[in-house]
Protein backbone atom coordinates (compact mmCIF):
# COMPACT_ATOMS: atom_id res chain seq x y z
CA UNK A 1 0.00 0.00 0.00
CA UNK A 2 1.22 3.58 -0.45
CA UNK A 3 1.06 5.29 2.39
CA UNK A 4 1.63 9.64 2.69
CA UNK A 5 2.86 11.03 5.62
CA UNK A 6 4.00 14.84 6.56
CA UNK A 7 6.23 15.70 9.07
CA UNK A 8 8.05 12.43 8.25
CA UNK A 9 11.32 13.90 9.23
CA UNK A 10 9.88 14.82 12.88
CA UNK A 11 10.60 12.76 15.65
CA UNK A 12 7.59 11.02 15.65
CA UNK A 13 6.96 10.72 11.62
CA UNK A 14 10.52 9.38 11.26
CA UNK A 15 9.64 6.52 13.10
CA UNK A 16 6.09 6.04 11.70
CA UNK A 17 7.35 6.15 8.39
CA UNK A 18 10.55 3.73 9.24
CA UNK A 19 8.10 1.23 10.66
CA UNK A 20 5.58 1.97 7.44
CA UNK A 21 8.45 0.84 5.44
CA UNK A 22 9.71 -2.18 7.27
CA UNK A 23 6.53 -3.66 7.20
CA UNK A 24 6.49 -3.14 3.25
CA UNK A 25 4.42 -0.22 2.69
CA UNK A 26 5.61 2.31 -0.30
CA UNK A 27 5.62 5.59 1.62
CA UNK A 28 5.65 8.93 0.25
CA UNK A 29 7.72 11.06 2.97
CA UNK A 30 7.23 15.23 2.91
CA UNK A 31 10.11 16.90 3.99
CA UNK A 32 11.39 20.59 3.93
CA UNK A 33 15.21 20.10 5.65
CA UNK A 34 17.61 18.55 2.89
CA UNK A 35 19.93 18.17 5.97
CA UNK A 36 17.32 15.85 7.97
CA UNK A 37 16.11 13.51 5.12
CA UNK A 38 19.05 11.14 5.71
CA UNK A 39 17.02 9.75 8.82
CA UNK A 40 14.59 8.36 6.73
CA UNK A 41 16.83 6.62 3.92
CA UNK A 42 14.61 3.19 3.43
CA UNK A 43 13.96 1.20 -0.12
CA UNK A 44 10.70 1.88 0.55
CA UNK A 45 10.36 4.92 1.64
CA UNK A 46 10.28 7.64 -1.53
CA UNK A 47 10.91 11.27 -0.76
CA UNK A 48 9.39 13.94 -2.02
CA UNK A 49 10.73 17.95 -0.89
CA UNK A 50 7.61 19.97 -0.06
CA UNK A 51 5.71 22.10 2.46
CA UNK A 52 2.55 21.47 3.63
CA UNK A 53 1.74 24.85 3.47
CA UNK A 54 2.55 24.33 -0.56
CA UNK A 55 -0.74 22.69 -1.89
CA UNK A 56 0.90 21.96 -5.13
CA UNK A 57 3.71 19.67 -3.59
CA UNK A 58 1.17 17.76 -1.44
CA UNK A 59 -0.73 16.93 -4.03
CA UNK A 60 2.45 15.68 -6.51
CA UNK A 61 3.54 13.76 -3.04
CA UNK A 62 0.28 11.75 -2.39
CA UNK A 63 -0.31 10.50 -6.12
CA UNK A 64 -1.40 7.10 -5.90
CA UNK A 65 -1.75 7.09 -1.87
CA UNK A 66 -4.97 5.28 0.22
CA UNK A 67 -3.53 6.64 3.63
CA UNK A 68 -2.59 10.19 5.22
CA UNK A 69 -0.89 10.55 7.91
CA UNK A 70 -0.43 14.25 9.10
CA UNK A 71 2.43 14.77 11.62
CA UNK A 72 3.82 17.98 10.36
CA UNK A 73 3.52 20.44 13.31
CA UNK A 74 5.30 23.20 14.72
CA UNK A 75 6.66 21.94 17.69
CA UNK A 76 9.42 24.35 18.61
CA UNK A 77 8.44 26.00 22.22
CA UNK A 78 8.56 29.54 21.01
CA UNK A 79 8.11 31.66 17.66
CA UNK A 80 8.54 35.55 17.31
CA UNK A 81 6.44 35.67 14.51
CA UNK A 82 3.49 33.51 16.64
CA UNK A 83 1.06 33.36 13.84
CA UNK A 84 3.59 30.81 12.01
CA UNK A 85 2.18 28.28 14.62
CA UNK A 86 -1.10 28.80 13.36
CA UNK A 87 -0.10 28.68 9.92
CA UNK A 88 1.53 25.92 10.19
CA UNK A 89 -1.06 23.80 12.68
CA UNK A 90 -4.25 24.99 11.15
CA UNK A 91 -3.96 26.20 7.55
CA UNK A 92 -1.06 23.17 6.81
CA UNK A 93 -3.03 20.48 8.05
CA UNK A 94 -6.12 21.90 5.68
CA UNK A 95 -3.80 22.03 2.58
CA UNK A 96 -3.32 17.92 3.64
CA UNK A 97 -6.47 17.14 4.51
CA UNK A 98 -7.81 18.90 1.04
CA UNK A 99 -5.46 17.48 -1.12
CA UNK A 100 -5.67 14.07 0.49
CA UNK A 101 -9.67 15.08 -0.88
CA UNK A 102 -8.50 15.72 -4.30
CA UNK A 103 -6.18 12.48 -4.82
CA UNK A 104 -9.31 10.62 -3.68
CA UNK A 105 -7.73 9.58 0.12
CA UNK A 106 -10.79 8.23 2.44
CA UNK A 107 -8.83 8.08 5.59
CA UNK A 108 -7.14 10.39 7.51
CA UNK A 109 -4.55 10.14 11.17
CA UNK A 110 -3.76 13.42 12.13
CA UNK A 111 -1.59 14.04 15.06
CA UNK A 112 -2.83 16.57 17.74
CA UNK A 113 -1.84 16.58 21.50
CA UNK A 114 -3.36 15.76 24.85
CA UNK A 115 -2.26 19.23 26.12
CA UNK A 116 -6.03 20.35 24.55
CA UNK A 117 -7.74 18.47 26.72
CA UNK A 118 -6.22 20.95 29.46
CA UNK A 119 -4.49 19.78 32.99
CA UNK A 120 -6.14 17.49 35.24
CA UNK A 121 -7.91 18.70 38.83
CA UNK A 122 -6.68 17.22 42.20
CA UNK A 123 -7.52 13.64 42.35
CA UNK A 124 -8.78 13.67 38.99
CA UNK A 125 -7.90 12.31 35.59
CA UNK A 126 -8.47 13.91 32.39
CA UNK A 127 -9.81 11.74 29.19
CA UNK A 128 -11.54 12.13 25.67
CA UNK A 129 -14.71 13.51 27.35
CA UNK A 130 -13.04 15.63 30.14
CA UNK A 131 -14.58 19.83 28.84
CA UNK A 132 -12.14 21.80 26.87
CA UNK A 133 -10.33 24.83 28.86
CA UNK A 134 -11.51 28.09 28.03
CA UNK A 135 -7.93 29.20 27.58
CA UNK A 136 -4.55 27.51 27.07
CA UNK A 137 -1.43 28.47 27.94
CA UNK A 138 0.63 28.57 24.67
CA UNK A 139 -0.10 28.89 21.27
CA UNK A 140 0.65 25.07 20.13
CA UNK A 141 -1.95 23.80 22.29
CA UNK A 142 -4.53 26.57 20.97
CA UNK A 143 -3.78 26.06 17.39
CA UNK A 144 -3.91 22.35 17.53
CA UNK A 145 -7.40 22.47 19.12
CA UNK A 146 -8.60 25.14 16.45
CA UNK A 147 -7.14 22.00 14.23
CA UNK A 148 -9.13 19.61 15.67
CA UNK A 149 -12.79 21.69 15.56
CA UNK A 150 -12.01 22.54 11.66
CA UNK A 151 -11.46 18.56 11.26
CA UNK A 152 -14.62 18.07 12.56
CA UNK A 153 -16.20 19.93 9.71
CA UNK A 154 -14.33 17.50 7.48
CA UNK A 155 -15.88 14.14 9.10
CA UNK A 156 -19.53 15.21 8.15
CA UNK A 157 -18.91 15.01 4.42
CA UNK A 158 -17.73 11.05 5.02
CA UNK A 159 -14.01 11.39 5.11
CA UNK A 160 -12.74 9.29 7.45
CA UNK A 161 -10.67 11.21 10.01
CA UNK A 162 -9.23 9.93 13.03
CA UNK A 163 -7.05 12.46 15.95
CA UNK A 164 -4.53 11.10 17.67
CA UNK A 165 -3.42 13.17 21.05
CA UNK A 166 -0.31 12.13 22.44
CA UNK A 167 1.50 12.95 25.94
CA UNK A 168 4.95 14.39 26.73
CA UNK A 169 6.55 11.83 24.24
CA UNK A 170 10.00 10.84 25.17
CA UNK A 171 12.37 7.57 23.23
CA UNK A 172 14.72 6.66 20.56
CA UNK A 173 14.55 8.87 17.41
CA UNK A 174 15.50 12.86 16.41
CA UNK A 175 16.75 14.21 19.27
CA UNK A 176 14.48 18.17 18.11
CA UNK A 177 12.27 20.25 20.40
CA UNK A 178 9.79 18.04 19.98
CA UNK A 179 11.60 15.03 21.49
CA UNK A 180 13.07 17.35 24.70
CA UNK A 181 12.36 14.60 27.92
CA UNK A 182 15.26 12.19 25.95
CA UNK A 183 17.39 15.22 25.74
CA UNK A 184 16.89 15.83 29.65
CA UNK A 185 17.46 11.95 30.24
CA UNK A 186 20.93 12.37 28.06
CA UNK A 187 21.48 15.53 30.35
CA UNK A 188 20.75 14.11 33.76
CA UNK A 189 23.02 10.78 32.65
CA UNK A 190 25.90 13.18 31.46
CA UNK A 191 25.83 15.11 35.42
CA UNK A 192 24.04 18.12 33.16
CA UNK A 193 20.23 18.25 34.11
CA UNK A 194 20.42 18.75 38.41
CA UNK A 195 17.07 21.12 38.37
CA UNK A 196 13.61 20.06 39.11
CA UNK A 197 10.73 22.54 39.26
CA UNK A 198 9.04 23.41 42.57
CA UNK A 199 8.97 20.83 44.90
CA UNK A 200 8.65 18.49 42.22
CA UNK A 201 5.06 16.86 42.94
CA UNK A 202 3.32 18.02 39.78
CA UNK A 203 1.72 14.87 37.62
CA UNK A 204 2.87 14.58 33.74
CA UNK A 205 2.23 11.79 31.64
CA UNK A 206 5.82 10.38 29.86
CA UNK A 207 4.94 7.86 26.19
CA UNK A 208 7.19 5.91 24.89
CA UNK A 209 7.52 7.05 21.18
CA UNK A 210 6.81 3.43 19.61
CA UNK A 211 3.90 3.16 21.30
CA UNK A 212 2.45 6.38 19.69
CA UNK A 213 3.61 5.13 16.48
CA UNK A 214 1.91 2.20 16.99
CA UNK A 215 -0.99 4.32 18.10
CA UNK A 216 -1.24 5.94 15.09
CA UNK A 217 -1.78 2.75 12.82
CA UNK A 218 -4.05 1.39 15.02
CA UNK A 219 -5.78 4.63 14.55
CA UNK A 220 -5.65 4.14 10.98
CA UNK A 221 -7.05 0.42 10.81
CA UNK A 222 -9.43 0.74 13.55
CA UNK A 223 -10.42 4.48 14.77
CA UNK A 224 -13.51 6.02 14.74
CA UNK A 225 -13.72 8.92 12.26
CA UNK A 226 -14.28 12.35 14.07
CA UNK A 227 -13.15 10.65 17.09
CA UNK A 228 -9.85 11.68 19.15
CA UNK A 229 -7.89 8.79 21.10
CA UNK A 230 -5.34 10.14 23.47
CA UNK A 231 -2.26 7.89 22.96
CA UNK A 232 -0.32 7.95 26.99
CA UNK A 233 1.92 5.95 29.16
CA UNK A 234 2.68 6.64 32.52
CA UNK A 235 1.46 8.83 35.23
CA UNK A 236 4.54 10.20 37.22
CA UNK A 237 5.37 13.07 39.50
CA UNK A 238 8.76 15.04 38.33
CA UNK A 239 10.68 12.97 41.72
CA UNK A 240 9.39 9.63 40.31
CA UNK A 241 10.77 10.32 36.80
CA UNK A 242 14.05 11.43 38.30
CA UNK A 243 14.04 8.32 40.86
CA UNK A 244 13.56 5.87 37.94
CA UNK A 245 16.69 7.45 36.14
CA UNK A 246 18.55 7.29 39.21
CA UNK A 247 17.38 3.31 39.47
CA UNK A 248 18.33 2.64 36.31
CA UNK A 249 21.24 4.52 35.37
CA UNK A 250 23.13 3.90 39.02
CA UNK A 251 23.58 7.90 38.65
CA UNK A 252 21.89 9.71 41.72
CA UNK A 253 22.78 13.23 41.56
CA UNK A 254 21.93 15.58 44.35
CA UNK A 255 19.12 17.52 42.85
CA UNK A 256 17.74 20.88 43.37
CA UNK A 257 14.24 21.65 43.41
CA UNK A 258 13.75 25.41 42.08
CA UNK A 259 10.89 27.62 43.64
CA UNK A 260 8.62 28.60 40.51
CA UNK A 261 9.32 32.28 40.99
CA UNK A 262 13.00 31.56 40.51
CA UNK A 263 11.77 29.35 37.55
CA UNK A 264 10.00 32.37 36.16
CA UNK A 265 12.60 34.71 36.32
CA UNK A 266 15.28 32.34 34.30
CA UNK A 267 12.18 31.46 31.86
CA UNK A 268 11.48 35.33 31.77
CA UNK A 269 15.31 36.38 30.88
CA UNK A 270 15.71 33.36 28.60
CA UNK A 271 12.21 34.92 26.62
CA UNK A 272 14.02 38.23 26.52
CA UNK A 273 17.40 37.35 24.92
CA UNK A 274 15.82 35.53 22.03
CA UNK A 275 13.62 38.29 21.14
CA UNK A 276 16.48 40.54 20.57
CA UNK A 277 18.89 37.87 19.52
CA UNK A 278 16.00 36.24 16.90
CA UNK A 279 17.16 33.00 18.77
CA UNK A 280 14.61 30.26 20.51
CA UNK A 281 14.43 29.99 24.20
CA UNK A 282 15.18 26.75 25.93
CA UNK A 283 11.59 27.73 28.11
CA UNK A 284 9.17 30.14 28.38
CA UNK A 285 7.51 31.88 31.84
CA UNK A 286 4.32 29.91 29.69
CA UNK A 287 5.78 26.48 29.70
CA UNK A 288 6.48 27.20 33.79
CA UNK A 289 3.29 28.22 34.01
CA UNK A 290 2.02 24.92 32.33
CA UNK A 291 4.14 22.37 34.08
CA UNK A 292 3.39 23.45 37.22
CA UNK A 293 0.14 22.34 36.65
CA UNK A 294 -1.02 18.01 37.28
CA UNK A 295 -1.20 16.28 33.58
CA UNK A 296 -2.87 12.80 34.80
CA UNK A 297 -4.24 11.22 31.38
CA UNK A 298 -6.18 8.10 30.98
CA UNK A 299 -5.72 6.22 27.61
CA UNK A 300 -7.89 3.56 28.31
CA UNK A 301 -10.50 5.09 25.47
CA UNK A 302 -7.56 3.95 22.85
CA UNK A 303 -6.69 0.59 25.13
CA UNK A 304 -10.19 -0.12 24.40
CA UNK A 305 -10.82 0.43 21.10
CA UNK A 306 -7.40 0.02 19.02
CA UNK A 307 -5.93 -2.42 21.92
CA UNK A 308 -3.05 0.13 22.61
CA UNK A 309 -0.72 -1.04 24.76
CA UNK A 310 1.68 0.95 26.12
CA UNK A 311 4.91 -0.25 28.11
CA UNK A 312 5.68 0.99 31.51
CA UNK A 313 7.61 4.36 31.55
CA UNK A 314 10.64 1.96 33.51
CA UNK A 315 10.91 -0.23 30.33
CA UNK A 316 10.23 2.43 27.90
CA UNK A 317 13.55 4.50 29.76
CA UNK A 318 15.78 1.24 29.69
CA UNK A 319 15.43 1.25 25.95
CA UNK A 320 15.81 4.44 25.30
CA UNK A 321 19.22 4.62 27.60
CA UNK A 322 20.37 1.43 25.71
CA UNK A 323 19.74 3.88 22.28
CA UNK A 324 21.65 6.50 23.76
CA UNK A 325 24.60 4.17 24.53
CA UNK A 326 24.77 3.08 21.40
CA UNK A 327 24.61 6.45 19.79
CA UNK A 328 27.40 7.24 21.86
CA UNK A 329 25.76 10.15 22.93
CA UNK A 330 26.72 9.66 27.05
Amino acid sequence: MKIFISGATGFIGSRLALRLANEGHQVHALYRDESKKTSIQHPNIQLFKGDILDYKSLIQAMEGCEQIYNAAAFARVWDKDYSSIYRLNIEGTMNVVKAGIHSGVKKFVCTSTAGVLGPSLPGQVVDENTPRPSQYFIDYECSKKIMEEVLSTFSLTGIEIVVVNPSRVYGPGVLSDSNGITRIIQRYIRGKWRIIPGNGKSIGNYVFVDDVVSGHIQAMEKGRSGERYILGGTNMTYNQLFAVLAELTGKKYHMIHVPLSICQMISGLMLFIAQVSCGTPLITPALIRKYNHNWNISSSKAEHELDYKPVDFKTGVNFTINWLKKLNSL
